[in-house]
C-alpha cells in the first residue's frame, strides 16, 4: 500500500494529464457521466501536485540521508510559489537543511528567509523559532554577533520545539553577551541553559566549557 502511495505521489501529474486526455475523449463521445468523474479525478491529481508537491517523499529521503533521491523529488517542484503556505514553508526548510549539509551557508540563509516569508499559524510559531535559531547560528559563523543576538532572541520569543534547542539558544546568547563584556547577562543566559538540563552530549560538553570560561572571566 505504501509503495502504491509513493508511486501515486511521484506520477500524480502524469496520471492527471492522462486522465484529462481520457476525459476529453469521453466528452467527445458524449459519455457525460464518466466524463464528469474522470475530469474530477484529473483535476484533483493535477491541482494536488502543484499545491502539495512530493514534500513527504523529500522529507523521507532527507531523513534517510539519501540526498540524490531528495534532490530528484525537489526537481519535480517547478513552481514552489504555488505550494500552499504550510507546505511551502516546509519545502524551504528542507532546502535550507540540504544547503547546510552541503556547507552552502549563503544558500541556507536565503532558503530560511523564504521559509519565514511562507510561515503560517497552522504549523505553530515553533517552526518560526527553529528558523530564527538557524539564522542565528549562520550569523555566528559569519561573525555577525549583533544579527545573531537578534535572531536568537526572536527564536526564544517565537518558541522552540524542545529543551535541547532552547538550551543551545541560551548558550549561544551567553557566548555573545560575554564576548560583548555584558557579563551579568551572559551568566544569566548560561544559568537558564543549565537549568534546562540538556541531554545532548554536544550541548553538555559546551556547558562544561562555558562554565570554565565564565569562572575565568572577570
Amino acid at each position: 500500500m505504501m509503495w502504491f502511495y509513493k508511486k501515486l505521489l511521484i506520477y500524480r501529474l502524469y496520471i492527471g494529464i492522462i486522465l484529462l486526455g481520457l476525459a476529453g475523449g469521453l466528452g467527445f463521445m458524449q459519455e457525460w457521466g464518466w466524463f464528469s468523474v474522470v475530469l474530477f479525478l484529473a483535476l484533483l491529481a493535477i491541482i494536488s501536485h502543484f499545491l502539495f508537491g512530493p514534500i513527504r517523499l523529500i522529507q523521507e529521503a532527507f531523513q534517510a540521508n539519501d540526498m540524490v533521491t531528495a534532490q530528484k523529488y525537489i526537481d519535480t517542484i517547478k513552481f514552489p510559489n504555488l505550494l500552499i503556505k504550510p507546505v511551502r514553508q516546509g519545502y524551504y526548510m528542507l532546502l535550507s537543511n540540504m544547503a547546510m549539509t552541503n556547507k552552502d551557508f549563503e544558500g541556507a540563509e536565503n532558503y530560511l528567509k523564504q521559509s519565514l516569508k511562507s510561515s503560517t499559524k497552522m504549523l505553530g510559531q515553533e517552526n518560526e523559532g527553529a528558523s530564527y535559531f538557524q539564522l542565528g547560528m549562520l550569523a555566528m559563523q559569519k561573525g555577525k554577533t549583533s544579527e545573531a543576538r537578534k535572531n536568537f532572541r526572536e527564536a526564544l520569543k517565537k518558541g522552540l520545539p524542545d529543551n535541547e534547542t532552547k538550551a543551545a539558544t541560551f548558550l549561544q546568547l551567553s557566548s555573545v553577551e560575554i564576548q560583548a563584556r555584558n557579563l551579568k547577562q551572559g551568566r544569566d543566559y548560561f544559568k537558564k541553559a543549565k537549568a534546562l538540563k540538556p541531554k545532548t552530549k554536544e550541548i553538555k560538553a559546551q556547558l562544561v566549557q562555558m562554565e570554565k570560561y565564565i569562572h575565568r572571566v572577570r
